[in-house]
């Protein structure tokens, strides 16, 4: 529900009261001033009518600007609700003042990269980095108004992204979810109109193609857990962490990482997952309690980290700690490569190998709800996507009742 009101906003300045001439909008009882550049006495104020009293030597063109200013309000007010579209008595204003009007897409994606970093978002945000200076490198300038984003502009974006840098399906779809995110804050900071968007349907639509996830089977795990590595190795050390990832339902290896001491208790560990700060907690299989018995002897204290790798890393520097971890996964995975020769693996093994390894085991021998849990997703479809990469039996044999004759 959305009120308009014409008023004198007081407000102290150098010790003394002025009042300004305004007006209220206020949106799910949150209000947004818009001021008008013009103070007045109160003596000249009308209370009663909302406007300037002839008293004031300007009364007539303040009273013009008044009916203008909320004019334009009430015009917007009406657009959004006939639209049915969710809006902010802040943005109204915004929309008004026009405040934000020569922001380029390029000025506001580098706010946005700061924020990322500045909430310890790191991945994200050099990720992000890399999709705007694709977008650059095409536009071949660093000044892009929203306005110029719209449905031409992005397929010939996409074009130029396969046909010029070579690069995926997936990655253009990547840097249009980037564009969306920043379209979608520009709409909010009063940048470009809803009009002007360019996603949705019967416009530009974000796809994702299908993947295929490949995970290794229950025999090439113990392939591995049978090595004879030596001990005090890095690719010793990388068997274990790759190990403790796949036992405990292929946490991710950052989490792996940033696990200390204090975590386990009673048998348990229990986890803050870095990517949705989501609180779990499971219980530690034999074959776990293994792997910390042989770190255990490192410990310093119960504060300390379980794994090496982030001992030095300063626990107060996020982007530090980023650092470490991007630095021992790129290690990890040179010596998992060196792991999958030895255990004679005809298949790509990195740190993240070991969440899909657990899920192409898992089959269909878990509940769906229980392998929710344990991978920590937020919705169940997102695991019965997820799940979908790895079950074959039904497909297979349905083909082999097919070739019977």
């Amino acid at each position: 529900m959305a009120s308009i009101k014409k008023v004198l906003h007081p407000k102290n300045e150098k010790g003394n009261k002025i009042y300004r001439l305004a007006i209220r909008v206020t949106v799910n009882r949150k209000t947004s001033y818009l001021y008008l550049g013009h103070n007045i006495k109160l003596k000249d104020w009308n209370e009663q009518n909302n406007k300037v009293k002839t008293s004031h030597i300007k009364h007539a063109q303040l009273n013009r600007l008044i009916r203008k200013k909320y004019d334009q309000i009430e015009d917007l007010i009406f657009e959004f609700e006939s639209a049915n579209k969710t809006f902010t008595a802040k943005q109204i204003t915004s929309f008004v003042k026009n405040e934000n009007k020569n922001k380029t897409f390029f000025e506001l994606a580098n706010e946005y990269l700061v924020n990322l970093e500045k909430t310890g978002k790191f991945k994200r945000a050099k990720s992000d980095k890399s999709r705007l200076k694709c977008i650059e490198e095409f536009h071949k300038s660093n000044h892009l108004a929203f306005q110029e984003i719209d449905i031409l502009f992005l397929k010939k974006l996409k074009v130029y992204l396969i046909s010029y840098q070579g690069v995926s399906e997936r990655t253009v779809m990547n840097i249009f979810v980037l564009v969306r995110t920043l379209y979608n804050i520009a709409i909010k900071e009063a940048i470009v109109k809803q009009d002007n968007y360019p996603f949705g349907k019967g416009k530009v639509q974000i796809k994702f193609p299908e993947t295929i996830k490949i995970g290794l089977e229950d025999y090439e795990i113990k392939a591995i857990e049978d090595l004879d590595l030596e001990k005090g190795t890095t690719t010793h050390h990388t068997r274990n962490v790759f190990l403790f990832s796949f036992y405990l339902a292929g946490i991710r290896i950052s989490d792996v990482l940033e696990m200390k001491w204090n975590s386990i208790r009673d048998g348990r560990i229990t986890y803050q997952m870095g990517k949705n700060n989501k609180v779990d907690s499971l219980k530690l299989p034999i074959k776990v309690m293994k792997i910390l018995e042989y770190y255990e002897n490192d410990k310093t204290s119960n504060n300390d980290y379980i794994f090496p790798e982030l001992k030095r890393a300063n626990p107060k520097d996020p982007e530090d700690i980023y650092r470490k971890t991007n630095t021992a996964v790129s290690k990890f995975n040179k010596h998992l490569k060196k792991i999958a020769q030895l255990a004679k693996i005809d298949k790509k093994i990195t740190t993240h190998i070991a969440r899909h390894s657990f899920g192409n085991i898992a089959g269909d021998k878990i509940s769906p709800r229980m392998l929710q849990k344990l991978y920590r997703h937020s919705h169940l479809t997102t695991t019965i996507g997820y799940q979908g990469n790895f079950i074959h039996k039904d497909a297979d044999d349905a083909l082999d009742s097919v070739l019977k004759f």
